[in-house]
This record gives C-alpha cells, structure tokens and sequence, in this order.
C-alpha cells in the first residue's frame, strides 16, 4: 500500500534537512570503491539529461565542466532528451542494446521498471551510491527494486498551488486558497473582478492526482493488488475538476500541449492560478509578471478536498545502464553529480529541492528563497506506487482525461474505462 508523507513525518525531515550541519568528514555512510582508483578511471560517459534544455540543461552543463576538471581522462557526452520522449526512446534503446546511454536522469516512477526488465545496474557496493545516510528517506525509496538500490536520487518535488499574488488581491484575497471550495470561488472571484482567468489546468494524469488524493482517492491499492481508480473516492475527487472547468472557475482547458499553454498564461500574468512544481520556478519567474517583481510569484500547499491535502510525490533518479562499457566511470559521474555540493547548486540557481539532508543548509541553497517556500507543500506529498507498472498508469487516466476535459464524457464512464484499462495493465488485480 502506498505510504502517505503526514505533515509531522516530512516537516521533521525537511526541517531536520534545513538545519543539519553537513558532515564533509565522516565516511560512515560512504560505498566503497570501484574496480579502479578514480584518479586512474578514464573514458567517456553519455548522459541523458531529461531536464528543461532552457532553464535546467545550462546548470547542469556547468557541473558537467567540473566534473571533468577534477576527473581530465573522462569525457562526458551531454544529450538533452526531451522528457516526454525519455522513457520510449531508453526502453526502445536498451532493449536492442544500441545507442542507450550510460547514465540517464530517470523519472522516480520509471526505475522499477527499467530495473525488472534488467536494463539498470544495481548500484549498492559502488561510487554512485555515497553517503546514503544523507537521504530523505522517501526520495531514496523511489530508486528501490527488489532490495536492491538501481537510482540515487537526484530531486525530489511535488505539486503546489502558484499563484499571481497581485491578481488575488485585486479579487479581494489576501492568501491562497487553502480547499477546493475556496479555490472555486477565488477563481471565479478574479475572473469577475480582473477579468483575467481564475484558474488554468493541465489536462495531464499527474496533474489530476491532488483532486483524487483530496478525496481520499488513488489509482491503486497495491497492498491488497486492488485497483481503485473508478472508487467513490477517486470519482468524487475528478467530478471537483468537472465542476471547476463546467463553472468556468477554469479556463477551457487546452487538449494539446497544455503544460506549456497553462505555463505561459500564469507567467503572462492571465491566469491568477495553476497547479506545478519547483522544477518550474525559474520558468516562472522569467516571465512577464514576475521577473521584476519576483515577490508577486507565490506558493502555497495544493488546496485540500473533504479528505486532505495531498499532491503525488515525484523527482528524478540518477541510473546507470546496465550494458554500459564504462561503468567505474558512470558510477563516479553520479557520484560527483549527487554529491550534496552539486545538490545545493542545483537548489540555488534553479530552485530544485535537493535530496540530501546537508544540501539544504549549504549557502547556495539558502540563498534561494524559494527552497524554504516548498517546504510547507513538501508536508502534504503522498508517495507513489514504486511497482514496474506504476508509468503505465498515466497514459489511459490522461486519455480520460482529455475526453473529460473536451466535454466528450463525464467522471464515472471515463473512471469505469480507465479502471478497464488497468485490468490490462495489472494482470490479476481485483476492481
């Protein structure tokens, strides 16, 4: 059964992970070795980064620089892989044995599957996995298979409420809305009064888990191998997406490409809210109505349903490729790219939340105040299905979705095909 992060439980991480003295010196937690002395380790590794090639790819090719001074006889490979593409195009790639990467930057819900189909090495025993004392113990459970470590991680984040600070309070509010039902009539309230939009959403399965999680619902029960997409539960959390776009609370949702058109219409100051990540923060705060005034740009836990607050725990994982022919040199790269001092870079110029406890309180992460604004809505992260068909999942929920969204169905038929269509997918789990 998915484990559910209490506010209590993460608040202490997170708060423990802000406060924590890093400990550069002891080795406690260190793996041992590789097969040759690093110093003599050459070679070449290909990344595939599946970060924002704009905003996020720069940063980590500026790591990638100091990699490679303090290692000179390895060359990194740096390929810029489109997220949505990453998954296919590793599986197709791995499994013809061609043209996969050493190390990819894998979605926290990929590594169970790429490890049962054996295309991840396990990492326990080398470089890669250093110091694991220093992981929030969630993040660290995503790269899990069988025992066995295959990912280390390298961010970890969920979904909040951004909002337009200005627009809101024109709209009469001077905080964000902390349930579904406030966030319907604040919509609603900046729409009449502001006449830019309430609300913009992204017509994506992921996006639509905190309505689900709001009302108690999942997609699964994986204790009890016991789907519960189409739950009373699940149902009552999509029928607050219908209502919010059927009252207009939301704008028409676009049924193509709606990350970016949700994105640009927050960014350009015609939306007053939307549902996203830290990994959109530097996107977010270049544009129009916050890059000179970034105080505008806000963020809050997601609003809460009848049940609570919760939005899905996501992140990406370092792993590295199990047909690799340089393997001492991909464990050292993960070594050097997770490293809590790369960690703290990452957080402070693009304000990605760092998987290491001793990040947290390194002075570039500090420096960027968004870090401590994800806290709170860190609390309210529910932890995933870690099972090899758990991506799977998303694709038919999105085509509902997307119908829902179009005005082609309503929640309970859409909810029913979704649930059939997992019967294909989890072969012996009961509805």
């Amino acid at each position: 059964m998915r484990r559910v992060l209490t506010s209590a439980v993460v608040a202490a991480a997170l708060a423990l992970a802000v406060t924590a003295c890093g400990n550069d010196s002891g080795d406690a937690g260190s793996a041992p070795g590789g097969s040759a002395a690093p110093a003599e380790v050459s070679g070449t590794v290909t990344w595939w980064d599946t970060s924002d090639a704009t905003t996020e790819g720069p940063v980590f090719q500026e790591l990638i620089k100091d990699f490679e001074a303090k290692y000179p006889k390895i060359k990194v490979e740096y390929v810029n892989v489109p997220f949505a593409d990453a998954r296919d195009k590793f599986k197709t790639a791995a499994q013809s044995g061609s043209g996969a990467p050493d190390v990819l930057r894998t979605d926290v819900g990929w590594v169970a599957e790429f490890a049962s189909l054996g295309y991840l090495a396990p990492l326990d025993g080398t470089p890669a996995v250093d110091k694991p004392d220093e992981f929030l113990p969630v993040p660290a459970a995503s790269g899990k298979y069988n025992g066995k470590t295959y990912g280390v991680p390298q961010v970890t984040d969920t979904l909040g409420l951004l909002y337009n600070k200005e627009l809101l309070k024109k709209a009469g509010y001077d905080e964000p809305p902390a349930t579904m039902a406030d966030l319907k009539k604040a919509a609603l309230d900046v729409k009449s009064k502001t006449g830019a939009g309430g609300l913009a959403l992204n017509v994506d399965a992921y996006f639509l888990l905190p309505f689900i999680y709001g009302e108690g619902g999942d997609f699964v029960d994986v204790q009890n191998k016991k789907i519960t997409i189409s739950s009373p539960q699940s149902v009552a959390g999509v029928k607050v997406v219908e209502d919010l776009i059927t009252s207009g609370a939301a704008v028409k949702p676009a049924l193509q490409d709606s990350y970016t058109n949700a994105e640009t219409a927050f960014k350009d100051g015609k939306v007053a809210m939307i549902f996203n990540g830290p990994w959109s923060n530097a996107d977010n705060l270049g544009g129009k109505v916050f890059k000179d005034n970034p105080d505008n740009f806000g963020v809050a836990p997601v609003p809460a349903g009848s049940a609570k607050a919760g939005a899905p725990l996501g992140g990406h994982d370092y792993t590295v490729y199990a047909g690799s022919k340089n393997l001492d040199a991909s464990y050292l790269f993960v070594q050097f790219m997770d490293s809590a001092e790369s960690q703290a870079k990452i957080a402070g110029k693009l304000g990605l939340l760092p998987t290491r406890q001793p990040a947290y309180s390194a002075s570039d992460a500090t420096a960027n105040p968004k870090i401590a604004q994800w806290q709170k809505p860190m609390e309210s992260a529910v932890e995933r299905p870690w099972i090899p068909e758990a991506a799977s999942l998303f694709q038919p929920l999105v085509e509902g979705y997307q119908k829902l969204a179009g005005g082609q169905t309503t929640t309970e038929p859409m909810l029913k095909d979704v649930a059939t269509a997992y019967q294909g997918i989890l072969k012996g789990w009961s509805l």
